[in-house]
């Protein structure tokens, strides 16, 4: 099964991380290769992003079902492919380190399946932890840009 997990410190608060990832609006648009999102109800929504895999490009839809909020240090949550016969699922863990430092850590995993999926999914164990570093970092730079202008 592709998957990757990316590790960050954060010099914020457990809060004040849980504070932004609660609401898939401020993380949605972060996904690399975002597209649009439409939040259906509080624990379920469809992505829409570009995937670049390399030798195509290519547009996929998702539905995520988000299988629990467990404030202040955990989101899991399942995918399936609305586009693509795609499915997995991933998480946010926030670990408390000190007063004002967090341990952040984003997980992905996608499996493609039907005819073509084996041949996907080797092309997915490079997409996959690059896309889980990628949206990881970018929700770190976006707390920070947004905890320093305060």
């Amino acid at each position: 099964m592709p998957q990757g997990t990316h590790t960050v410190e954060v010099p914020l608060n457990i809060q004040t991380i849980w504070n932004f990832v609660q609401d898939m609006n401020n993380w949605a648009p972060l996904v690399p290769g975002y597209i649009e999102h439409e939040i259906l109800s509080e624990n379920q929504s469809t992505w829409a992003f570009k995937g670049d895999l390399g030798f195509m490009k290519k547009t996929v839809k998702l539905q995520i079902d988000i299988k629990e909020w467990n404030e202040p240090s955990e989101v899991l949550f399942d995918l399936k492919g609305l586009s693509d016969n795609f499915k997995g699922g991933g998480y946010f863990r926030a670990e408390v380190i000190d007063e004002n430092t967090t341990k952040m850590s984003g997980h992905l995993d996608i499996t493609a399946g039907g005819m073509m999926g084996a041949m996907i999914n080797q092309i997915l164990t490079k997409f996959v932890p690059q896309t889980a570093q990628e949206l990881t970092d970018a929700i770190v730079a976006k707390l920070l840009e947004i905890n320093l202008v305060k």
